[in-house]
């Protein structure tokens, strides 16, 4: 059975840019090894596949390597590739059944916002060489049940960042955020992130990462809403407003191209 595959670009305004991901809607649940070899052949950082469950649809993420629990730029494609193709109204949200629970999106002009759990970081000693994996020296550590999250002095700080990879790749995580605060008065913070134990050496720009980039900024500038700017190659805008236990992500979506799988 012939099978439409879309790539969007997430978090960008223009093709070529923010974060691509590609999407499969589905009749019916696939087979989970064929779900991850389609993934490693797309050989982008994620892979978002759905069906119809009920009214909602359920979404898993796969990156060339592995399934993981939660990816912001593969949902707010989905959610672009379900209105753009007609699977639903342009004025009805999108939900999804995940392994992180109900995730909703919705619509708004040009931008896409997303619903999703808040994963505040605690405070955790600097682990054992992590200063010699970045290059850098942290102000901050944090950790969440997905990430660390790494606080330097300066955006020029993140955006110099030349991480070991293959250190990187040892830390009990999935990943590992750098961020500061902005130089400048367009972004509040600025970040990057590095994932090479899930096959993402460095992601473009990554809305799972926001869930606990934004409570920590609510801490330290004393607001909620945020305009964050990933500082990938690509790079990408992300709003960001925290709601109590949700943090609220939009962006915008380009779809760049449309096949089938054979």
């Amino acid at each position: 059975m012939k099978q439409r595959i879309i790539q969007v670009d997430s978090f960008a305004c223009q093709p070529f840019s923010g974060n691509p991901a590609t999407v499969c809607v589905m009749p019916r649940p696939a087979d989970e090894d064929w779900m991850q070899k389609v993934a490693q052949e797309m050989n982008l950082s994620e892979t978002a596949f759905l069906y119809p469950e009920g009214d909602m649809y359920r979404l898993r993420w796969f990156t060339p390597v592995a399934e993981v629990d939660m990816c912001g730029h593969a949902t707010l494609a989905s959610a672009h590739v379900l209105w753009e193709d007609g699977h639903l109204p342009k004025d009805v949200k999108a939900r999804f059944v995940t392994k992180s629970g109900e995730l909703i999106a919705s619509r708004s002009g040009e931008w896409i916002e997303l619903n999703f759990p808040a994963m505040p970081v605690e405070e955790v000693p600097v682990p054992e060489g992590l200063t010699e994996a970045l290059g850098v020296s942290p102000l901050y550590v944090g950790m969440n049940r997905l990430h660390y999250l790494v606080v330097v002095d300066s955006e020029q700080t993140v955006r110099s960042v030349k991480p070991d990879m293959s250190l990187i790749a040892t830390f009990p995580v999935l990943g590992v955020i750098v961020t500061a605060a902005s130089a400048g008065t367009e972004y509040d913070f600025v970040s990057r992130f590095f994932g090479p134990a899930i096959g993402i050496p460095e992601d473009p720009v990554t809305g799972a990462a926001h869930c606990g980039l934004g409570p920590y900024w609510q801490r330290r500038l004393g607001k909620d809403s945020f305009i964050a700017y990933q500082a990938s190659a690509r790079g990408g805008v992300i709003r960001v407003i925290v709601d109590g236990e949700r943090v609220r992500l939009a962006g915008q979506a380009v779809t760049v191209m449309c096949g089938e799988l054979l």
